[in-house]
């Protein structure tokens, strides 16, 4: 499976129909944490109007400004003619750039005990599951994107798209929902605190520990693991932020 592709199935699993009557507003929130996680990466082009309206389901007209607020926030650009479209203008910043958190802490703490909840039981769905061959290459997929990104900001994003594939194949909307909003309180949690090479390193060696799991079916182990990844992390972020 190639990046493209693996992203693809992401998008297909953060981008689906939006429900209740604030179409507008879900339509910009899924838009950009999409492009903020990387699944729709920098310089990269968003799909033609019609599929992505069909995908989130909503009207053109809706997406059409909900993309004209993406573009006023600096998100992305928008380019006229023959081979034009929609552009992701959003870079990543390094983690630790952030003056300030960009959420009050005690949201961001609780969080941090949210996802020790839902991403060990993620990791133990997907285990159990009967993997297809397309989930399995976008598993490996998205493991090799954490180990080779070659920035720290990167690597945050990549991070967040192996979580998010993980979460993909247990085929439930309600922990793809529940795991992309942890995603982003650590995005914001993490652009507050440096980052060191250690962590990195470490982190990656549990990333491959849960994947293996996964792979082999293991879901005692893949939920045991993950659980471990999130203790760490959180006690990191509880240090430092």
């Amino acid at each position: 499976m190639t990046i493209a592709e693996h992203r693809g199935e992401l998008a297909d699993a953060v981008l689906r129909p939006v429900r209740g009557h604030h179409a507008f507003e879900s339509c910009v929130e899924r838009l950009a944490t999409s492009i903020r996680l990387g699944i729709y990466a920098d310089g990269s082009t968003l799909p033609p109007e019609r599929d992505l309206a069909d995908r989130i389901g909503v009207s053109r007209a809706t997406l059409r400004e909900a993309i004209a607020a993406l573009r006023e926030a600096g998100l992305v650009t928008t380019r006229r003619g023959r081979g034009g479209g929609t552009v992701v203008t959003f870079r990543p910043g390094e983690p630790g750039s952030a003056p300030t958190l960009a959420r009050p802490r005690a949201e961001l703490l609780d969080a941090l005990d949210f996802r020790r909840i839902v991403e060990p039981g993620a990791a133990w769905a997907a285990a159990d599951q009967d993997l297809t061959v397309a989930q399995d290459e976008m598993l490996r997929t998205a493991l090799e994107q954490v180990s080779t990104a070659s920035t720290k900001a990167l690597h945050r994003q990549a991070d967040s798209l192996l979580h998010l594939a993980i979460a993909s194949v247990t085929g439930s909307p309600l922990l793809i929902d529940a795991v992309t909003n942890v995603q982003m309180c650590l995005h914001d949690m993490l652009d507050a605190i440096p980052v060191l090479d250690r962590n990195i390193d470490h982190s990656r060696r549990q990333h491959v520990a849960v994947v293996e799991a996964i792979l082999a079916g293991d879901a005692a182990k893949a939920r045991r693991t993950m659980e471990s990844h999130c203790d760490d992390t959180a006690a990191l972020l509880r240090g430092l932020m």
